[in-house]
């Protein structure tokens, strides 16, 4: 059924409805203006979701009894208020979301989407975000869309017919946008240092930010990689471009970049618009550890927040604060592990707060979150060098990490690796 106003779209909601929000840049933050305009009339409505855009407006005080955000993944839109308290964060393997959704550990009444017009044959399409997206389209009861002429038309597990929605409003507005990030010497020292580890036919998984973009810029000597990742960005449209990444090693989807969502420039929504070379999938399937293996080679490249002298990676906090989420780090460093070939990456910069703080440390803060154990981590990397962890003593990862933490911090590492791990060192 149309409607004018996404207010009228959203009247179906009910009290206690648990709601599921399509996330990413296909957050359809229209329809949550209008959650935010209707809840004060509801009571103990749920919002799940992942990292969504321009919805600060739902961490409003006012709203609490009446709606309630619980995010499996935090960003710069919920951080403040899932650590003040207003909104929860629920810690679980991007892959597992849609497990929740299907078997009915987590039962859904209603999903939020923003989708392209219907095709000749009814068909809208989620266009650059179908992550845990279509798995709550086989379950929610009610289904409101916001049709955007703007959403550009993907190809695989997007398609949504207009028959399944319930209620839809339209309106055209531009795709929020994600410019390519400054780089530093230290970014482009450590994306220098992450390609140097990338082989011909590497099969890639990496995201967002300026240490992928580093990498990816220095891949243009290389041959025949492929794409089978949880998301990519503008960093890969040159190599597509110059037939660098081709897709053509590749066991499963050859000759295609499978992905579940993108982020980045108009460019980089111009170029997945109707491209059977990009194919959007269920991220249950992307991130399955299962599928991750079958591609030969696979290269995984993750970042972190902190890593300890052991090798245990934090990645959602800083802290007792949340910062992100658990994601699909885990899913794809294990898949890698398992790949014939494969290996994984775990990039960060040495230091932080401007140089005042050591990222290797010889514990995690207290309350950080660790996302991927040590006996996971393969590769290390920061803008000083190289750790392999893998099959390492503790005593040896500690020496492994001091030689590629920043040069100020090395004597007290050692020390602490001494006095509180009791680890024998050889430096």
């Amino acid at each position: 059924m149309r409607v004018a106003t996404a207010a009228e779209a959203l009247s179906i909601l009910s009290d206690n409805d648990v709601i599921w929000c399509q996330s990413m840049a296909a957050t359809p933050y229209k329809l949550l203006e209008g959650l935010a305009e209707i809840a004060p009339q509801r009571r103990n409505m749920t919002l799940l979701q992942l990292h969504t855009e321009h919805s600060e407006l739902l961490g409003d005080p006012a709203l609490a009894g009446h709606l309630r955000q619980r995010a499996f993944f935090v960003g710069k839109s919920t951080r403040e208020a899932v650590n003040e308290g207003l909104a929860d964060y629920v810690p679980i393997f991007l892959s597992e979301i849609p497990k929740l959704f299907r078997s009915g550990e987590q039962p859904l009444d209603a999903v939020l989407i923003q989708v392209s017009p219907p095709d000749a044959h009814g068909n809208c399409s989620l266009g650059i975000s179908v992550e845990a997206t279509r798995a709550a389209l086989q379950v929610a009861k009610k289904v409101i869309a916001w049709v955007n002429p703007k959403m550009p038309r993907t190809h695989g597990d997007s398609f949504v017919s207009m028959s399944r929605i319930d209620r839809f409003f339209e309106f055209t507005a531009d795709m929020p946008l994600h410019q390519r990030p400054q780089q530093s010497k230290t970014t482009l020292r450590i994306g220098e240092r992450v390609a140097e580890l990338i082989n011909d036919g590497d099969c890639l998984q990496m995201g967002i930010g300026a240490i992928p973009d580093a990498t990816l810029g220095c891949l243009g000597n290389h041959r025949d990689l492929g794409i089978h990742t949880e998301m990519f960005s503008d960093g890969v449209l040159p190599l597509v471009a110059s037939g660098v990444i081709n897709n053509s090693r590749k066991r499963k989807h050859r000759g295609r970049i499978v992905t579940t969502f993108a982020m980045g420039s108009q460019q980089l929504y111009d170029f997945v618009d109707d491209n059977p070379q990009v194919a959007f999938l269920d991220v249950e399937y992307t991130n399955d550890t299962s599928v991750i293996r079958q591609n030969k080679q696979v290269m995984a490249i993750n970042s972190a927040l902190q890593v300890d002298l052991t090798g245990q990676v934090c990645a959602d906090s800083i802290g007792t604060r949340v910062y992100s989420g658990v994601g699909g780090q885990m899913d794809f460093v294990r898949g890698a592990s398992l790949s014939e070939g494969g290996r994984s990456v775990i990039a960060l910069p040495a230091t932080a707060a401007g140089g005042k703080i050591s990222r290797i440390s010889s514990m995690l803060a207290p309350g950080a979150g660790v996302v991927t154990t040590r006996a996971h981590v393969h590769y290390v990397v920061t803008e000083y060098g190289v750790a392999n962890l893998r099959a390492r003593s503790l005593s040896e990862r500690a020496e492994a990490l001091i030689h590629i933490a920043a040069p100020q911090f090395r004597e007290q590492l050692a020390r602490e690796a001494r006095d509180d791990w009791g680890l024998r060192l050889t430096i």
